[in-house]
C-alpha cells in the first residue's frame, strides 16, 4: 500500500504517492521506504511563507483577477511600517466599501514592503475583480497619484508560485517578518491524505498545465510529484475529485 496525498487550492492541485511502511518490513526495507516518503513529504509540506502565499493566492485569485501597486507621493511617505500599515487598512476599509455596493464581499492578499529599508514604503494587494474602473480604486487610495492595477495572468511562466515569490522578496531577506496577510473573507485550500494500492497511478488529468512532475525510485518503491492548474482553470473551474478516499 502507499499513501497519497492531495492538496486542492481553487484551480491548483498538488498530488503526491509514496510508499508507506509495513509491520512486515525488514529494517532495510523500512529505511528505504522512509527515505522516499521523506522526500515526497518535503515537496508537499508547504512551510515556506511564498509557498503558503502560493496557495492561498490559488485558493482566492483566478485569471482577470487585479493585482495593485499602491506608492506614495513625497510628501505622503509614512515614517514606519506601522503607519504604512495603518494606511493600508483605510485602503482595505474604503475598497470594501466599494465592494459592498456592488453586492460583493473584498477578498485579498496584501503586503507591505520597503526594498529592504533602503527603498520607498509600497504595498501589493491582490483583489477579486468586482468591474471598478481604475478612477475607482485610485480614489480609494489617498496617499499617491498614481497606482499600478495589472491583471492577473497564468501560464507556462506565470504561476501563483511567481507571484508569490515577488511578493515575499523582502521575507526572505528578513527572516521572522511577517511578510503578507489577507482578508477574513478568503478561502483556505484542502487537504485530504489517505491509502491507496501499490499500483495506483498517478497523472495529471489531461489538458492541465503542469508546473512541476518530480520523483524517485529505488529498489524499495517510488515516489511521485504532481502541481498543476487542472483542466478549466482559465474560466475559472473548480477541479474534479480525483481518486478520494471512499467514505
Amino acid at each position: 500500500m502507499k499513501t497519497k496525498k492531495i492538496i486542492v487550492a481553487g484551480s491548483l492541485v498538488l498530488e503526491a504517492i509514496y510508499p508507506h511502511g509495513s509491520r512486515w518490513d525488514t529494517p532495510r526495507q523500512r529505511a528505504g521506504k522512509s527515505k522516499l516518503s521523506s522526500a515526497a513529504q518535503q515537496r508537499m509540506n508547504m512551510k515556506h511563507s511564498f509557498q503558503k502565499l502560493e496557495l492561498m493566492l490559488a485558493a482566492n485569485f483566478k485569471p482577470g483577477d487585479l493585482i495593485l501597486t499602491l506608492t506614495y507621493s513625497d510628501a505622503q511617505l509614512p515614517g514606519s511600517r506601522t503607519r504604512a500599515e495603518s494606511r493600508l487598512k483605510t485602503f482595505r476599509h474604503e475598497l470594501s466599501q466599494l465592494y459592498r455596493a456592488r453586492g460583493r464581499e473584498l477578498v485579498a492578499v496584501f503586503n507591505t514592503e520597503n526594498a529592504f529599508g533602503e527603498g520607498r514604503w509600497h504595498h501589493h494587494f491582490v483583489v477579486q475583480n468586482a468591474g471598478l474602473d481604475y478612477e475607482q480604486i485610485r480614489g480609494a487610495w489617498r496617499w499617491g497619484e498614481n497606482i499600478e492595477i495589472r491583471r492577473l495572468k497564468l501560464d507556462s511562466e506565470h504561476s501563483y508560485e511567481s507571484l508569490a515569490r515577488y511578493m515575499c522578496k523582502e521575507a526572505r531577506e528578513r527572516p521572522g517578518l511577517r511578510s503578507w496577510s489577507y482578508t477574513r473573507s478568503c478561502l483556505q485550500p484542502e487537504t485530504e491524505t489517505f491509502t491507496v494500492p501499490d499500483d495506483t497511478p498517478l497523472q495529471p488529468p489531461k489538458g492541465a498545465l503542469v508546473y512541476e512532475d518530480a520523483r524517485e525510485q529505488n529498489e524499495f518503491g517510488s515516489w511521485r510529484c504532481v502541481k498543476y492548474l487542472a483542466p478549466g482553470w482559465d474560466r475559472g473551474a473548480k477541479p474534479k475529485p480525483r481518486r478520494r478516499r471512499k467514505r
